[in-house]
């Protein structure tokens, strides 16, 4: 931890070191003594590094002179989001925006000609010359690097209008080149983005006009002016002018989060100013560091121990605009998923929170909780506000040992949260920073700032939920839930158990379970290794001690010696697992109360999943009806050729007996071969609700346990499955492309720019993952989980050649008969016209569209399976006449028409027991 920092009050209240030093041991005990162990969310750990904090002078250094602002890049994305929409509805809105512009010409009509020419040239003129006058202003009074943010600006807008410009004028539907251009004589158009304004508003944003009033309302009246003039004059439209304002907005907001803004927070001199100004004379103040462990300390605003000249010290938080800004998307992404948890806006304005966090201090004083006395609040400047409470010193339950948290303690915790109930205050953030400790003992709450006054009751209970959770970790269940029923009863605490789920809780607390689940994890996985061995000890030694009489003696014996190494794993797994700390609860609370309700209350109002798949699908739906009615689908069918289709339906029949080979291959117990092959059936079904990637390892992973295999090793089973499967298609992915780029020049064996494109892409991404140790760090740690498993499983099935090759074969004739099945549904729609594809070519297709619609968040990869395979088959030669149909009649073969016997399968399966 690094020591807080001091910021003096002034130049003439600064001593010397010779002065300091004379004062002599009495002075310096005082100070010590005075210097709290722990600040709200920093620890002084010793006494030399509070005599180090002392020696400090000056200001705080550590301030970036440039800062990437939250709020610009909210900005940004609101910018690029209002671009999309406005393109949207002039794209498919041709009545509305027609409509629009005749209504504008026809009130513009009787405008007078010399009006609209004298507006015209002035607002050309002024246009110009304000935003020199104002950078002549800025560089008078040395703020020139303003100045050149604004001409980066500009110089990226007016790039940006010449990309749109072209855009418009080259690619774009017809329908957005009439919303944006007007016709001009000799059959010309106006530009659809005005190549000056939008630099110019681009400009004016990142300089900061806003906060300069006269400036801003004059370049406004000006390009209003101006707008307003072309429109009357007919060189614009409405859409452009809108599109112009955007773009130079959305650049400017772009290229301020880039670069960075200049640092206007308010350093350790601004806030000795703005403690004078309330009346205070401060001596010094001592910036405390938030800790690694403190959740999320940009919430929560910066601390700082500021001693007086006469009187204790105090505790002052400042907030500033960058610190309201911080977690704004996660507030918002709360905001929208959960329901009934975030009542107050996302952002505030500093004043907002300047007046909740005031109010919620002395409503909590007024319920009887121990809490921080605010003393004094005020603006320092117009980026940030303070708040200065009183001094209370100690230290907070995540700074404690364990031996020092007694139960006497937790009660003290519990009676805060009883206080703050009782007048249906909620803290929403009782995590182990926010309970404070004195010298006396006595448990202090703080960090109200995000709390709710008249607080429903699901955030009262969830408050209890998340206490709860916070003292568990620290004291265990029982002693957790045995102080809370001593203080709330029963029935209060039985109330919070549909809110005892990780959703509800805090962000630390939930990565604290996190860490608590791969611990647990570890310790069995550790627990079967030890089995294992030993059992295969065992085993060794009583061979040893004895030899079997015939064939069948020795294999009745190897049949034994799995079953009882399987009993002996069974049995350490039973002992190694250990019950979440939430569960433990909850059997705590249930053994005082057993009709408690312990069914989770539904939190979620939409599941990130669920928002891509919608998502993704209303993309592949758009994607997809653009492509059935460009084709002539009469034409088609007509001239379809059925036996290429029954053909099709054969291919896609054999590749579930290809899926159950892949799959055996990798479980070297024995499983029996029809049921896989109708669980793989089965899978067709499941597939539709859930992705490729999800549905059928799960399934998969079911069938094998309830086939004999352990858990353990039935998810190693499928993971070796699943890995083994990948390399075969990368692998087959680089061969085929290889193929490909020789088919046109076989004498030089030239591989196709596209493999090498596709090879340096994945070389890049690996040197970018390698490189960021955030990136590494992740990458490592779920490849080490799952060679873990993984890789005793591939060598149990090395030792077996046979399985080995059923594996094997089985991938590589599962890759063939889907290759074979579009390449089938390809010729039941190729006239004599059409140019036939090489199955190399046909194979590069599947395989990439097939990796596509893996990744995909859509059931069964819908929408990009079918994009990726209609784009791959136009790319490779294939009329898109004959790709759309082709692409549909092989989904419509491995995707839809198996959905009916993947359903009836699964319900033979579950009701036999293998599922």
């Amino acid at each position: 931890m690094q020591p807080p920092k001091a910021a003096d009050a002034s130049d003439a209240e600064r001593r010397p070191e010779e002065q300091r030093e004379q004062q002599g041991p009495t002075r310096k005990r005082e100070e010590r003594e005075s210097a709290p162990r722990h600040l709200v969310g920093s620890t002084l750990s010793t006494v030399a590094e509070a005599e180090q904090a002392d020696r400090v002078s000056g200001d705080e250094p550590l301030l970036p002179a440039r800062v990437h602002r939250p709020s610009d890049l909210m900005r940004l994305l609101v910018g690029l989001l209002a671009i999309v929409v406005l393109l949207s509805i002039a794209a498919f809105a041709h009545g509305t925006t027609t409509g629009l512009e005749n209504d504008i010409n026809k009130g513009t009509d009787q405008a007078p000609d010399v009006l609209i020419k004298l507006a015209g040239l002035v607002s050309s003129i002024a246009v110009l010359l304000v935003p020199v006058a104002f950078a002549i202003e800025r560089l008078i009074k040395r703020d020139g690097l303003r100045i050149a943010d604004g001409v980066l600006a500009a110089v990226l807008a007016h790039g940006v209008t010449l990309a749109t410009d072209l855009w418009v004028a080259k690619s774009a539907p017809g329908t957005i080149q009439d919303a944006l251009t007007q016709p001009q004589p000799g059959a010309a158009l106006t530009d659809p983005v005005h190549g000056y304004l939008a630099p110019v508003i681009a400009y004016m944003t990142a300089v900061g006009m806003a906060r300069r009033p006269r400036w801003r309302v004059v370049l406004w009246v000006v390009l209003l002016l101006d707008a307003f003039a072309m429109l009357v004059g007919g060189y614009t439209t409405p859409f452009s002018i809108v599109l112009t304002v955007l773009i130079g907005w959305t650049v400017a907001y772009g290229t301020l989060y880039t670069v960075g803004s200049p640092n206007v927070r308010p350093t350790g001199q601004h806030l000795m100013a703005g403690l004078r100004h309330v009346g205070f004379r401060p001596v010094t103040a001592m910036r405390a560091e938030d800790t690694p462990d403190s959740g999320d300390p940009s919430d929560r605003g910066r601390r700082y121990l500021v001693s007086l000249e006469d009187g204790p010290p105090l505790d002052v938080t400042v907030v500033d605009r960058e610190q309201q800004a911080q977690g704004f998307f996660y507030r918002v992404w709360r905001r929208l998923t959960l329901r009934g948890i975030t009542q107050r806006r996302s952002i505030q304005s500093l004043r907002q929170a300047l007046e909740q966090e005031a109010l919620l201090a002395y409503a909590a004083i007024a319920a009887g909780a121990n809490a921080p006395k605010l003393i004094a609040t005020s603006e320092l400047g117009p980026d940030a506000v303070m708040l200065v409470y009183e001094h209370i010193g100690g230290r907070s339950l995540d700074a404690l040992e364990d031996v020092e948290i007694t139960d006497d303690l937790v009660r003290g915790a519990w009676r805060q949260v009883k206080a703050l109930q009782s007048r249906r205050i909620a803290h929403r953030r009782l995590t182990g920073d926010a309970i404070l400790v004195d010298r006396s003992g006595t448990v202090f709450v703080t960090d109200l700032r995000g709390g709710e006054i008249a607080a429903g009751d699901l955030l009262l209970r969830m408050d209890i939920a998340q206490l709860l959770t916070t003292t568990g970790l620290r004291v265990g269940a029982e002693r957790a839930v045995a102080t809370a029923l001593e203080v709330l009863g029963p029935d209060a605490v039985a109330d919070c158990l549909p809110l005892l789920q990780p959703i509800a809780l805090s962000r630390s607390t939930r990565a604290a379970l996190r860490r608590l689940a791969r611990e647990r994890s570890q310790r069995e996985r550790e627990a079967v290794i030890a089995a294992s061995d030993a059992a295969k000890l065992a085993k060794a030694q009583e061979a040893q001690a004895s030899v079997p009489a015939d064939r069948k003696a020795l294999r009745n014996e190897k049949q034994a010696e799995k079953r009882a190494e399987k009993r002996a794993i069974d049995d350490a797994l039973d002992e190694a697992r250990e019950e979440d700390l939430l569960t433990q609860i909850r059997r705590q609370v249930l053994l005082i109360r057993p009709q408690a309700p312990v069914e989770p209350v539904r939190l979620e109002r939409i599941k990130p999943r669920t928002l891509l798949s919608f998502i993704a699908g209303a993309i592949a739906a758009y994607f997809l009806i653009s492509q059935v009615t460009e084709a002539d689908f009469g034409a088609v069918v007509e001239q379809a050729e059925w036996g290429w289709v029954a053909a099709a339906l054969g291919f896609s029949a054999l590749s579930y007996i290809a899926a159950a080979m892949s799959l055996l291959g990798f479980v070297p117990e024995r499983v029996p071969f029809v049921k896989t092959v109708l669980a793989q059936v089965a899978g067709s079904f499941v597939k539709i609700v859930a992705p490729p990637a999800v549905g059928g390892v799960a399934l998969n992973t079911r069938f094998l346990q309830r086939s004999g295999v352990r858990p353990g090793l039935a998810v190693a089973s499928v993971g070796a499955s699943q890995l083994f499967g990948l390399g075969c298609h990368i692998l087959l992915l680089a061969a085929f492309g290889y193929l490909t780029g020789t088919e046109k020049t076989p004498s030089s064996l030239t591989p196709s720019r596209t493999v090498i494109a596709g090879l340096l892409t994945v070389a890049v991404l690996v040197l970018v993952v390698t490189a960021i140790p955030f990136l590494r760090k992740f990458v490592v740690t779920r490849v080490r989980s799952l060679f873990a498993g993984v890789v005793p499983r591939m060598l149990d099935v090395v030792q077996r050649p046979q399985k080995l090759f059923t594996g094997i074969g089985g991938m590589l004739l599962l890759t063939i008969l889907f290759v074979m099945c579009l390449d089938a549904s390809i010729r039941a729609f190729s006239g004599p016209d059409v140019p036939q594809l090489s199955y190399a070519s046909i194979a590069v297709v599947f395989l990439a569209g097939n990796a596509l619609g893996s990744a995909a968040p859509t059931p069964g990869g819908m929408g990009a399976v079918e994009g990726a395979l209609t784009l791959g088959l136009i790319a490779v030669g294939l009329p898109k006449e004959v790709a759309a149909p082709a692409v549909l009649l092989y989904r419509l073969m491995t995707l839809w028409l198996p959905v009916l016997p993947g359903w009836l399968c699964f319900n033979h399966l579950t009701r036999k027991g293998a599922l």
